[in-house]
């Protein structure tokens, strides 16, 4: 992104934080919450600064804190009880709510904490899927609002792509079988990967085999690994919508991808809704989110037939 957004209106604060534009201008007439600056003299302008106090007391409100106290903490007071409430309590909202600060804050011990008492309780895929797969999408909104730097979203899918690792390599080894083999791929120009590599580590955990491509792969490298490996079950994820041309010619070189052979390709993403609604390709299969194929406890089984 070149032009990264600085300042928000207060319908960008309703929107990245679900607090009611008119909720926010009460407080701050009532209370002095914020005190943004204006433009001609009536659309209000906020900071950065501005929307990270509000994502700070709109964790705190909506668990039950009432906004007459909450006004009076502190800048320092308000952050250092919101990031002891996200700790003291573990719901999805409060992790989300606490993680989004986390990125703001580049407070990685945060980060780590949040994770340590997260699989006390549960599971890594239950931390993914309940936790980072909401999280993720809201980083997609807060990359279309423009309200996030490149380094906010680099610090925070790091810290994710390293748990995600640190899972994948403590899985036992999976032996060769005639099963078909899961290549994990995303398509050219698109970068976002956390979602497939963690569908790389589920399929692992339950004994599939994969062969991990990573992002922005070319087709002709596609068409390369067709001609190499036999039995294949094509996975790609997009996160990002592409121009109706874009994903015409992605699906005209998905169906080269899968003639003359029994291979499947799975494309998962809701950006292909109306494309899934007019398939009658039985090779090719639109799922709408990861989430979709992780519940799916046979996966391959239940894509396939």
């Amino acid at each position: 992104m070149n032009n990264i957004k600085n300042t928000f209106t207060i319908q960008d604060l309703e929107i990245l934080t679900g607090i009611k534009a008119h909720t926010i201008r009460i407080w701050e007439k009532r209370y002095n919450l914020l005190n943004p600056s204006r433009l001609n003299r009536n659309i209000r302008v906020y900071n950065l600064s501005d929307l990270q106090k509000i994502l700070n007391v709109s964790l705190l409100y909506n668990n039950n804190y009432k906004i007459s106290k909450i006004s009076k903490l502190s800048e320092n007071q308000l952050t250092e009880e919101t990031k002891t409430f996200a700790l003291s309590e573990f719901s999805n909202n409060y992790e989300i709510n606490s993680l989004v600060i986390c990125m703001y804050t580049f407070d990685e011990s945060l980060f780590q904490e949040i994770y340590s008492q997260q699989l006390k309780k549960c599971s890594f895929i239950e931390i993914f899927t309940n936790t980072y797969i909401p999280l993720l999408n809201h980083l997609g909104l807060l990359w279309q609002t423009n309200s996030i730097k490149p380094a906010h979203e680099h610090f925070m899918s790091n810290l994710i792509y390293q748990k995600i690792a640190l899972n994948i390599a403590a899985l036992p080894k999976i032996e060769t079988t005639n099963d078909p083999v899961n290549v994990l791929f995303l398509p050219f120009g698109e970068i976002h990967e956390l979602g497939l590599l963690f569908l790389n580590y589920y399929l692992k955990l339950k004994g599939e085999r994969t062969i991990y491509l990573g992002k922005s792969i070319p087709f002709d490298n596609l068409f390369y690994v067709n001609s190499q490996i036999k039995n294949i079950i094509w996975i790609n994820y997009f996160m990002i919508d592409k121009p109706t041309e874009e994903k015409t010619n992605f699906l005209n070189n998905v169906e080269k991808l899968v003639a003359h052979n029994k291979n499947k390709c799975i494309i998962v993403g809701n950006i292909w809704e109306e494309y899934s609604n007019e398939n009658k390709n039985k090779q090719i299969i639109f799922k709408s989110g990861l989430e979709q194929l992780i519940s799916e406890k046979e996966l391959t089984k239940v894509s396939l037939t």
